[in-house]
């Protein structure tokens, strides 16, 4: 039977889904659990399969900027972490590639390492906001970027034919091992936009919750180097997370507790491989993931105005508050949007020559820096804007556009209704602002809200994101939609 999941139980379905799916392979990498049976699982077998496809791909794709290839290796604090690091890296150096071994380290130090030390590419052992039992290998190119997706489809097509090459004993890669984080908080530090000691004037309190992962590894330092006091929940790199990982207010009780007893100035919550960022306002009430990068390119078009920059060009996905939008244009700039998935907003940044993008994740993606999600760059750029405007998290926020998201689903018995309710919701409001790059978004532009619905790339549902000013409007706009569905398919 077709149902419909609002959100209120679409957390138990996807609880009760991660514990039965198997490996997931996309053009980004491959994820999975770690133990089981191949095909149910990321098994050792999986994780050489792939890493050689990423090398023999490699080669293809480019000539080597040393004498050999060379490519950077990090990964958060995951259990597994330490067995899949020896299979990866064992694999690229029978491959006969170099590996550069940067340890704990987080995705956008990987990524920024790659540069850092003229790589051919990199691999990130992370499964970013999955729970404990998980694993994964994220792959970059030269640039320190996501694969494209054709990039990505050529070492899936490569690891499923089994066949293998590997180095002669005199061509073997070698080993180096080196800690980037460091030169992440210089760079960091040394970003324009970036006003350190203004932030350091402003004597910032602030409580961190790292998860038990390489946050609170580099995180502390960064604000140490700010001038921020901070105080550190769930520091150790244990890889036995703290609570479950994805950085959403219902997991945050504790950290929304300590900010209102101690005080602080703020709340800072990253994921398992700092990519996402998460804020909680002094009065312990979540700032709101969506608005992260809101806040974030609140300022920096503010700066960019300031000193008179013409392009002022955003850009998030089709699933993200339409604040950022808001926000652009009050500027005088111009916001685009692009299909979900961060290479999607990477590929679009570039287009446009963008200022500033990213995900309602929490993922903020800074060009001056590097094309990737970097809590990092997100902490330091909004304490930059906290410390111009001098205002309290809570009050800074009621000044932003206000608007709430509501999540539901359809899970199908068939994927062949996908197309057809999709194709029927095109249809039905084709009188609105359609946007169809990315399953359906119907944008009612006079009352300032959107649904969006989207196939999942794993399993037979429709994924619905509903925005309005209101959460009850959103919820309501949601359920008539889902409602509408029901109708299409019988």
């Amino acid at each position: 039977m077709n149902r419909i999941t609002k959100s209120s139980d679409k957390v138990v379905a996807f609880f009760v889904y991660l514990c039965v799916m198997t490996l997931i392979k996309s053009i980004s990498g491959i994820r999975g659990t770690i133990g089981g049976a191949p095909g149910d699982a990321l098994t050792p077998v999986d994780i050489v399969k792939f890493c050689y496809a990423y090398c023999s791909e490699l080669r293809k794709r480019k000539t080597p900027n040393g004498a050999k290839y060379k490519v950077v290796v990090g990964r958060d604090a995951r259990i597994s972490g330490v067995m899949v690091e020896n299979l990866v890296c064992g694999t690229l150096i029978a491959c006969g590639v170099d590996v550069v071994k940067c340890g704990f380290a987080s995705t956008p130090t990987t990524e920024l390492a790659v540069r850092f030390a003229n790589a051919d590419g990199g691999i990130i052992l992370t499964a970013s906001h999955n729970p404990r039992q998980w694993n994964a290998l994220k792959l970059l190119n030269e640039q320190g970027e996501f694969l494209t997706a054709v990039q990505g489809q050529a070492i899936l097509d490569c690891a499923e034919k089994g066949e293998f090459d590997f180095a002669d004993v005199d061509e073997l890669g070698v080993i180096t091992e080196h800690d980037f984080t460091d030169e992440h908080i210089e760079a960091v530090l040394a970003l324009e936009a970036v006003d350190a000691e203004t932030i350091r004037k402003a004597g910032f309190k602030v409580v961190l919750d790292a998860i038990n992962s390489v946050g609170g590894i580099i995180m502390p330092r960064l604000l140490q180097k700010l001038g921020v006091e901070c105080i550190t929940l769930n520091g150790e790199p244990t890889g036995d997370f703290a609570h479950n990982p994805e950085p959403l207010p219902k997991n945050l009780i504790d950290l929304s507790e300590t900010v209102k007893r101690e005080k602080a100035d703020l709340g800072i919550s990253v994921d398992p491989d700092v990519d996402r960022l998460a804020f909680i306002c002094e009065d312990g009430e979540p700032f709101v993931e969506e608005y992260t990068l809101v806040a974030v390119a609140d300022y920096l078009l503010d700066e960019a105005v300031r000193k008179g920059v013409k392009n002022l060009a955003t850009v998030s996905n089709l699933s993200s508050s339409r604040a950022l939008r808001d926000v652009t244009e009050a500027h005088g700039g111009t916001y685009y949007a692009s299909a979900v998935g961060e290479v999607n907003v990477t590929t679009k940044m570039h287009e446009v020559n963008a200022l500033i993008g990213g995900e309602g994740n929490g993922g903020v993606i800074y060009p001056a820096s590097h094309c990737g999600r970097d809590a990092m760059v997100g902490v330091a750029l909004f304490l930059s804007k906290l410390a111009h405007n001098g205002l309290k998290v809570s009050e800074y926020k009621k000044t932003l556009p206000q608007y709430f998201i509501a999540k539901n689903r359809i899970d199908l018995s068939d994927s062949a209704l996908i197309d057809k309710i999709l194709g029927a919701m095109k249809e039905t409001f084709k009188n609105e602002k359609v946007n169809t790059i990315d399953g359906v978004k119907v944008d009612f532009e006079s009352a300032r809200e959107w649904v969006h619905l989207r196939r999942s790339n794993t399993e037979p549902i429709i994924r619905v994101y509903s925005e309005a000013p209101t959460e009850e409007r959103a919820i309501a706009l949601g359920n008539e939609v889902v409602a509408l569905a029901n109708k299409i398919i019988g």
